[in-house]
């Protein structure tokens, strides 16, 4: 079987367009092997005890937060920290978490557009804010949270865009449910294609730009929605850049936590 899945890959990567971004070709390579296996989530397992994980660690944050001199900024570090748990890159237990994050936590930015990212969450009426993986969600749901806590006013709409089917461990609707993310006032849960039929538009679309056009704060979590939507203007990428190509692109290194706005 896994001879098959091999030459499944190869043969149809080669046969892909060379602009072809990173996650368009992971949507290839899983559904080659959801097709030939039968697993529809392989992650669904790991999926699970992430979100558990998170969903623990979740007072200890909150804590951290109510102690901070600036919780906003601390939660965007949180956010921005969850995005270690990413088993597409990374290959680090679920139960090493709680140490990376406090780590990842205490860095400082490679790139610091925090000032304007306040700036626009003060006064941003709606977010559109694409999720990255599985238990990450949780530390988004914490920073949303925050963010309506430091506001004048809650958000007055607030629309999360997860996948549509399974795909390594990126959040589905089911994870959104698991960690209690639709409780989230005024929540909105859209889809994007995992590469199968109907589950929701390409990333690289122009339904998905309208989306972007329709909200005041934008924000983008982790590599793979870089990859797809840095050449967009009026976004926040937050994401820790995990391997040299995307570190090279943003002029960081390795490990190196960015706050990016793409100004419009």
């Amino acid at each position: 079987m896994l001879e098959l899945v091999l030459r499944r890959v190869m043969k149809a990567l080669s046969e892909e367009d060379w602009d072809t971004t990173p996650p368009e070709l992971a949507q290839t390579v899983y559904r080659i092997v959801r097709d030939l296996t039968g697993v529809n989530d392989p992650f669904l397992e790991v999926k699970r005890l992430s979100n558990e994980e998170a969903l623990r660690l979740y007072p200890k944050v909150k804590s951290a937060l109510r102690e901070s001199k600036d919780p906003l900024l601390t939660a965007v570090k949180a956010a921005i920290a969850g995005n270690v748990i990413d088993f597409g890159a990374l290959e680090e237990p679920v139960g090493e978490l709680e140490r990376q994050l406090l780590a990842i936590m205490r860095k400082g930015f490679a790139i610091n557009d925090y000032p304007s990212f306040r700036k626009k969450a003060l006064e941003a009426e709606s977010l559109l804010l694409f999720a990255d993986n599985s238990g990450e969600i949780v530390f988004d749901k914490l920073l949303i949270e925050t963010l309506n806590v430091v506001r004048a006013e809650p958000l007055r709409r607030v629309t999360l865009v997860v996948k549509g089917g399974p795909i390594i461990n990126d959040a589905t609707r089911e994870d959104v449910e698991q960690v209690g993310f639709d409780e989230v006032p005024g929540l909105e849960v859209k889809t994007i294609s995992n590469g199968d039929p109907g589950t929701g538009p390409q990333r690289r679309g122009e339904e998905v730009y309208r989306w972007v056009e329709e909200h005041d704060l934008v924000v983008a979590k982790g590599q793979g929605n870089y990859e797809c939507l840095s050449d967009r203007g009026g976004l926040f990428f937050l994401l820790i850049a995990k391997c040299p190509v995307i570190a090279e692109d943003l002029g960081v290194k390795v490990g190196d936590l960015v706050l990016k706005y793409n100004k419009p």
